[in-house]
């Protein structure tokens, strides 16, 4: 088997989604509180731009709580 440091294309592949898209969302928050302290948005306007702009990674993490529910049943 082909390996790269010992770890194998499945490794890395579960780590970049696992780890690597971890730390890509968080750093999508911490752009959208930027966002949102910079132009004075205030509470509702917040929670918009947190809703909506974070939608996406919602559904992602929620694809892939549904996968490993249903590999576990």
């Amino acid at each position: 088997m082909n390996t790269i440091l010992g770890y194998t294309e499945q490794d890395i592949a579960t780590f970049g989604l696992t780890i690597g898209m971890a730390a890509f969302m968080l750093y999508m928050v911490f752009i959208v509180a930027q966002l949102a302290r910079e132009s004075k948005a205030g509470r509702f306007g917040t929670f918009v731009l947190f809703l909506v702009l974070t939608l996406g990674m919602i559904g992602f993490v929620a694809k892939l709580l549904i996968q490993w529910l249903l590999d576990i049943g």
